[in-house]
């Protein structure tokens, strides 16, 4: 019996740090941007965010909560991301009260009254990585009673009792394996960056595995592949991401190997130069108030354009020698 309740007691530790992992990988890029996102709302709403971190960080998550929901109420555009943090602090290991209910409740908000957030996707993979974690523990939880039942009714079936003992570590072993497959996009670099231009969408991928999607505005030129200097127009084939600049004009930015030897051939069959300095970047420096309302038309000179806060997300995960592929 005392072997038992160690093991029991271990394992509940175990799935703790599992999950308290998981939640820590989600929760860093919202927690550390959590002041900029109310940048244009002005002073007040970035104390009431500043407010509801701080009671975070102090494991005070009710008083956490409240300050969300002022943050609701007072400045509506924000709701989906702060329906967003909300989830994670209902599901956050630390919380003694925390509630899987209402943690699936705020990402399924997201997801159904907010088509367009940059936090759906996020959502999605929180929804399934927790009904998930809520599946394994009912089985581990099953697995541990028939254990404790099999003990006091028949001490003699030792053998019975630890094939139960391997198979729940083998369910621990599955879902720690789940939760890695999930999170580690997070933790890495992607290795390639496919941008769809008809889609206007840029996605990022690490091992096949999509990190991130996000809109983008293309040059003002749009249809077809770049010819010359000054056409405005995006190219299209398969370059790498050869340089950056912390200090652009536009907020960032992530230089594009263009032209390439097919786009010099064509440039110089045509007796064009083919022009250069194609980019992945922000908005310009003193617009990021125009947020993500710049995808509502093409605008630049042939770049690739992205949210402030998205350039500094795409930035951090795609070092330079990336392979793009821009398509039609």
């Amino acid at each position: 019996m005392t072997d038992t309740k160690m093991y029991t007691e271990k394992r509940q530790k175990g799935t703790g740090r599992y999950f308290r992992l998981l939640l820590a990988c989600i929760m860093i890029p919202p927690i550390i941007a959590c002041g900029c996102s109310f940048i244009g709302e002005g002073l007040q709403a970035r104390s009431i965010s500043k407010l509801a971190n701080d009671f975070f960080n102090q494991g005070n998550y009710q008083a956490s909560l409240s300050k969300y929901e002022q943050i609701i109420e007072k400045y509506p555009a924000a709701t989906d991301r702060v329906l967003f943090e909300m989830g994670i602090i209902y599901a956050h290991p630390g919380n003694d009260q925390k509630d899987y209910q209402k943690a699936l409740d705020c990402f399924q908000k997201v997801i159904g009254d907010y088509p367009d957030s940059k936090y759906r996707h996020d959502s999605q993979m929180m929804i399934f990585q927790i009904q998930n974690v809520i599946i394994k523990d009912n089985i581990i939880a099953a697995q541990r009673t028939q254990i404790e039942t099999s003990r006091q009714q028949v001490k003699t079936r030792e053998s019975e009792v630890s094939e139960l003992q391997e198979r729940i570590e083998s369910l621990e072993e599955q879902n720690e394996a789940l939760e890695q497959k999930v999170f580690a996009l997070w933790m890495e670099p992607a290795d390639r960056v496919l941008v769809e231009k008809q889609g206007r969408r840029l996605t990022l991928l690490s091992k096949g595995e999509v990190i991130k999607s996000y809109k983008i505005a293309l040059g003002k030129n749009p249809v077809g592949p770049k010819e010359r200097l000054g056409d405005n127009k995006t190219p299209e084939g398969i370059y790498v991401i050869d340089s950056r600049n912390g200090k652009s004009a536009y907020h960032l930015s992530l230089h594009i190997s263009y032209p390439n030897e097919q786009d010099r051939k064509r440039a110089k069959k045509l007796g064009v130069s083919p022009g250069g300095d194609i980019m992945i970047h922000g908005l310009k420096n003193g617009f990021s108030w125009v947020g993500a309302s710049h995808v509502d038309v093409d605008w630049t000179n042939g770049c690739i354009a992205v949210t402030d806060q998205e350039m500094e997300e795409i930035y951090r995960l795609v070092p330079n020698g990336t392979v793009i592929e821009i398509r039609p």
